[in-house]
């Protein structure tokens, strides 16, 4: 099978048209027409709602858009300077293991933070990669993930530079007792391009069968 296939967005892309195009490509993927895609891109300001979603986690309904979504996990933010990473992978070639998949996910993240001198963690029980953030712990990346017949999509995101006044219109990921931030609100002014360019550089380890 070919190498994934690498695209990034130049422009917002709107949460509806990325979720048809996955769609389409999975079932791509899954007859054999297109290779894996690895897709980095934006979206506007917007909220979306995972299979474990609490209406009373959303506590701004009107504040952006709001998206259910067939995705894992709770309530998540996407919007401008969060660099999300649609992972859109075929597990009958790895394994067909979704919690390795998210590992990899974890990991990819981890290693990333890394190579910006940013140490981040797992938690037992709290999907995400975590950071401590002189004392109190803060998620910098979320992870929510779809399989359908084995082909994966969604997948992660990683809080570069975003307003993170934004995310006080809902729960983050149903977790209130901690904080949420970013490469910039930890002191490191890294662009999109540098956190690609560190996410291309990581993904060969990550991701080789």
């Amino acid at each position: 099978m070919a190498e994934f296939e690498w695209r990034t967005a130049t422009t917002l892309v709107p949460y509806p048209d990325a979720v048809a195009e996955m769609e389409q490509r999975v079932a791509a993927i899954e007859s054999g027409a297109e290779p894996e895609l690895l897709w980095r891109l934006e979206h506007p300001p917007l909220y979306t709602a995972g299979t474990s979603a609490s209406v009373d986690e959303l506590i701004d309904a009107k504040r952006f858009p709001v998206y259910a979504t067939g995705r894992g996990g709770r309530y998540t933010y996407h919007g401008p300077g969060q660099r999300v990473v649609y992972v859109l992978s075929d597990l009958r070639e790895r394994g067909r293991d979704l919690h390795a998949h998210i590992f990899r996910l974890e990991e990819w993240i981890i290693q990333v933070l890394r190579e910006f001198g940013v140490n981040g963690e797992r938690r037992e029980g709290r999907v995400g990669i975590w950071v401590n953030n002189k004392g109190r712990e803060e998620k910098i990346a979320a992870i929510g993930v779809r399989v359908r017949r084995w082909i994966t999509y969604h997948g992660l995101a990683l809080n570069v530079s975003p307003d993170l006044s934004h995310f006080s219109g809902i729960v983050p990921c149903g977790i209130n007792e901690y904080g949420v931030t970013s490469l910039q609100a930890l002191g490191i002014n890294a662009s999109l391009n540098e956190v690609d360019a560190a996410f291309r550089r990581q993904s060969s380890k990550i991701f080789s069968r």
